[in-house]
């Protein structure tokens, strides 16, 4: 779980104005890969605006400097699913479960992110998160990215 979890912040530390959203796959993808993981490219990130599940969508693969560019404003979720096996994904006759197709384990994690001048503020810390945030906010004069917490323990 936890690489699942880093890859998602790994996706999130790449948003910024003039970034695009396959710089943000990218690093998902590559975090994934490297712990020996998958990502399922079923199902993926989404815009949020006047509904739930809006454009664009926000997959967890991609390439560098592709895909739409990213501009202040922009709202988004970042939901990497991390496997520990195949990438691949069935949908059970509840229409509802996902499992994977070798039956190994799967974790996903998500944010909603807004794009800001400045970087990226992720808009659904929890209070642990958000405590993260303010120690490295305290910590690091002249350095602004927005609510971004540092890297797990």
């Amino acid at each position: 779980m936890r690489d699942a979890r880093e890859a998602m912040w790994k996706g999130i530390r790449q948003v910024r104005p003039g970034a695009y959203l396959g710089d943000i796959g990218f690093a998902i993808e590559r975090h994934a890969r490297r712990n020996g993981y998958s990502v399922v490219r079923e199902y993926c990130g989404h815009g949020i605006g006047r509904a739930m599940h809006e454009e664009p969508q926000v997959p967890s693969f991609g390439r560098p400097g592709t895909g739409l560019k990213l501009r202040q404003g922009m709202v988004f979720t970042i939901e990497p699913m991390v496997n520990q096996g195949t990438r691949r994904v069935s949908t059970r006759d509840d229409g509802w479960t996902v499992v994977t197709n070798d039956g190994k384990l799967s974790a996903q994690f998500e944010h909603t992110v807004a794009v800001t001048k400045k970087g990226v503020d992720v808009l659904t810390l929890s209070h642990d998160e958000t405590v993260m945030v303010e120690r490295r906010v305290q910590s690091s004069v002249g350095t602004d990215m927005g609510k971004v917490p540092p890297r797990p323990a």
